[in-house]
């Protein structure tokens, strides 16, 4: 009886909490046009009048500066550091300015550099920083949109310009995001890799392949090759590296080019569009083929021919080509260093990685498989906009119990996974549990669909555990430090992709424990030694006279501030609170910022029609490691926008002139 009363009260609990409830909201000088979440969990949001800084905890505005006209590309996170590029155009005249996030000061600012940034790339040992601006870059969906991007270097410490480039020709570009808006959309540059700075080289993959002295930019090696093949985004890989070479992909081809000369030592040919390479001691291992999206309206095309090939990094040569996969070739994870994972629309496959050599083959029955990961417990995931289902794998160096041996386990793994999916009959013998939601019938269906693309995508903005797989078997530290120094709208805009495009980048989407800070945290006494296990290091400032009257002086036709302007903050929390409690809210943010580095992406979500007592349309969160639904949101309608901060458990959505913050519910 107690057990009865006490179901019922949890009922009622849940009834009662059933309606969506915001836990904060804030409301704002004008219409929400855009806002994106940054590593210290502020939320940074544009109305027609305002840029806010908000604590995404607590709704409270941190900061405002008074700006009209911004979009969601006129702000620029520097990854690993406290500051933010803000591109600004007033009439005639435009420039783009150093902010530091956490006050909203501005560190330095240009009148040289012209358009808003789209990508960068970081070199804090070096002070340099290398920034990709477009100029007028908005357009309809549907409608080609090209542009010549202009590439400066730059002091990150003063703003102090060493050189610039603009390229050769027009470039396509593509738009933010598909969300059938009928007036004009951003445009970004997210159909190509970032620039990469590595050895003092600044290389740049929009024309071919290029690169330059990182200080005086003389052009070292160009290949020019036609990038976004039949008009879809990102079918050459990003570049990766050993202790020799840089890997690049283009036209069917693969380079090596050495670290110390610059130079193309040797190149693998007729490989095919090459989306995926990962390195692993001395063997580079691509796929070839796969899914893409397609720039004009965002449609998933598949594109072959589909397989994994090696390469031996010292020589070039071809070790072996796996060609047994079909359409729709999902991306691929080591489940160990010598055993491949991939997925295409019917099997999930695992692959001997020494000869190329199929070890299994079986059907995941998963609709339209777009991914595959590898979770904590070693069973393979395999997943598309609605579905994920995970299975036990064999792989060379241990074998898998019999499925016999698994019904006399103690742990019944058939018995869990009809627990998970009672109406499924388990049809393939490694199925572990299976979960499916579909997206609510009610409403709009592009908005809906868009909707739940954007919920399903959430989890590779985190490169959690089960994605970074790859990196963990690789060891690539020095690989892991310069891919976080870069940065490309692809992380914003992340539901524009497909999600094998996302999978595959997202084990480069971690946050390492390392920060410069530039702004106020540099000038606070003590935050930087509060932070245990964050290793945070005062950005290299100009050694100039500490005179608030200063201005700033010229260097190289940027303004170097001195003392940190905040003229243009019309709000400020840090100027109202004293200085213990300043330091306090200081270090919460970077301790924010130290759990999002420790972070690993554990929830799928999808946005489905809840069940009782909720029954209404709201947010479901898979653990990718059991099958359980762990975790409702119960926002029913969404901003289309909406995005999650997992170091605080809540949901961020945009109504009109309000931002609100829904809590993510643990079951």
């Amino acid at each position: 009886m107690k057990v009865f009363a006490l179901f019922l009260c949890l009922l009622c609990f849940f009834a009662a909490n059933s309606q969506a409830q915001s836990v904060w909201q804030s409301k704002l000088d004008g219409k929400v046009e855009f806002y994106q979440t940054t590593d210290f969990g502020i939320v940074l949001t544009g109305t027609d009048n305002s840029l806010y800084a908000i604590d995404g905890q607590t709704g409270e505005t941190l900061w405002r500066r008074r700006h009209r006209g911004l979009s969601e590309t006129s702000i620029t996170p520097i990854p690993s550091t406290d500051l933010i590029l803000l591109s600004l155009d007033e009439g005639n005249k435009s420039r783009i300015e150093a902010v530091d996030v956490l006050s909203g000061a501005s560190i330095w600012r240009s009148d040289k550099v012209k358009g808003d940034v789209l990508q960068l790339a970081f070199e804090p040992e070096q002070d340099l920083l290398a920034v990709v601006l477009v100029k007028k870059a908005k357009g309809k969906v549907g409608e080609e949109l090209k542009r010549t991007p202009t590439v400066h270097v730059l002091r990150l410490s003063g703003g102090g310009e060493l050189w610039k480039k603009e390229l050769d020709s027009d470039i396509e570009m593509m738009p933010s995001r598909f969300d059938g808006n009928l007036g004009e959309v951003p445009f970004t540059l997210d159909n190509y890799r970032a620039p990469l700075i590595l050895d003092g080289r600044l290389y740049l993959f929009y024309e071919g392949a290029t690169s330059y002295d990182a200080r005086t930019g003389k052009e070292k090696e160009r290949e020019k090759f036609k990038i976004n093949e039949d008009g879809l985004a990102l079918t050459e890989a990003d570049p990766v590296f050993d202790e020799k070479y840089v890997f690049t992909s283009g036209r069917g081809k693969i380079r090596a080019v050495n670290r110390r000369t610059g130079e193309v030592e040797w190149t693998a040919v007729d490989l095919g569009v090459t989306p995926e390479m990962a390195v692993v001691g001395d063997i580079l291992y691509i796929r070839t083929g796969g899914q893409f999206t397609r720039i004009e309206d965002g449609e998933i095309k598949e594109k072959g021919s589909f397989g994994v090939s090696a390469i031996n990094t010292k020589s070039g040569k071809t070790l072996w080509r796996y060609k047994g996969a079909d359409k729709g070739l999902t991306n691929f994870v080591f489940l160990d260093a010598n055993t491949i994972l991939i997925a295409d629309k019917d099997d999930l496959i695992t692959i001997d990685a020494s000869n190329g050599k199929r070890i299994e083959k079986s059907e995941h029955d998963v609709e339209k498989a777009q991914f595959v990961l590898v979770n904590e417990r070693g069973e393979a995931v395999v997943g598309g906009h609605d579905e994920i289902a995970a299975f036990q794998v064999r792989s060379l160096k241990s074998k898998v119990q019999s499925q016999f041996e698994i019904r006399s386990s103690k742990f019944n793994i058939q018995g869990f996974a009809e627990i998970q999916n009672p109406k499924s009959k388990i049809q393939n013998r490694a199925e572990v549990w299976r979960v499916k939601h579909k997206a609510p019938s009610r409403g709009v269906f592009r908005i809906v669909a868009g909707i739940a693309l954007r919920a399903t995508a959430l989890y590779f903005r985190y490169g959690g555990i089960a994605t970074s797989a790859l990196n963990l078997v690789r060891g690539a530290n020095l690989a892991r430090s310069a891919f976080a120094l870069r940065w490309s709208g692809l992380k914003n805009q992340f539901s524009s992709f497909d999600l094998t495009t996302l999978a595959s980048n997202s084990a480069k989407n971690y946050v390492t424990n390392k920060i410069y800070s530039y702004g106020i945290a540099s000038r606070t006494p003590n935050l930087l030694n509060r932070i245990n296990g964050l290793q945070v290091q005062a950005g290299n400032l100009p050694s100039l006279p500490n005179t608030s009257n200063i201005r700033g002086k010229i260097i190289g036709g940027a303004i170097n501030r001195v003392t940190p302007s905040r003229t243009d903050v019309q709000e400020s929390l840090l100027d109202r609170i004293d200085p213990v409690r300043q330091v306090e809210k200081l270090s919460n943010y970077f301790l924010r910022r130290k759990r999002l580095a420790d972070l690993r992406g554990n929830y799928m979500y999808f946005y489905t029609d809840l069940p009782r007592p909720f029954d209404k349309k709201g947010l479901v969160g898979v653990n990718v490691h059991t099958g359980e639904d762990a975790r409702f949101i119960l926002v029913s309608e969404p901003d289309a926008r909406f995005v999650t901060d997992e170091t605080v458990g809540l949901l961020y959505s945009a109504d009109g002139n309000r931002l609100l913050a829904y809590d993510v519910l643990n079951r």
